[in-house]
């Protein structure tokens, strides 16, 4: 399959997984996932579906516990939402990107820069 091909179907999973989360998902450990990103394998066997969720380990945890529990439901749903030859087993990965940059906007809204100096202007 072209790298094209991959993108596209990863893009189409993406918009469905997302769709189905806000739309469809019952389960109240699913409310606040996001799903940051898909990458779909060369034979489109399997799909690595990136999610995020705020919230600690536990929220975590649950989210992670709900997806795998969802995860024959979400197949099945993008397989009826898509024309695809092979519709790809879902596998769940954490990603921390929102987390990161949570904190490092804190640690930004945390300094203490004098009154109307820019920050671009306290760097120079």
């Amino acid at each position: 399959m072209s790298k094209r091909y991959q993108h596209r179907v990863s893009r189409m999973i993406q918009t469905r997984l997302t769709t189905l989360l806000r739309e469809k998902a019952g389960d109240p450990r699913l409310a606040m996932v996001t799903i940051t990103g898909v990458e779909v394998t060369p034979d489109t066997l399997r799909a690595d579906v990136h999610f995020s969720v705020l919230g600690g380990d536990e929220d975590r945890a649950e989210a992670l516990a709900g997806l795998e529990n969802a995860q024959g439901w979400l197949r099945r749903e993008v397989g009826h939402g898509l024309r695809i030859r092979n519709i790809p087993k879902l596998v769940f990965h954490y990603d921390p990107s929102l987390e990161y940059g949570e904190h490092s906007s804190s640690i930004i809204d945390g300094l203490e820069l004098p009154d109307g100096e820019e920050p671009d202007a306290a760097a120079s």
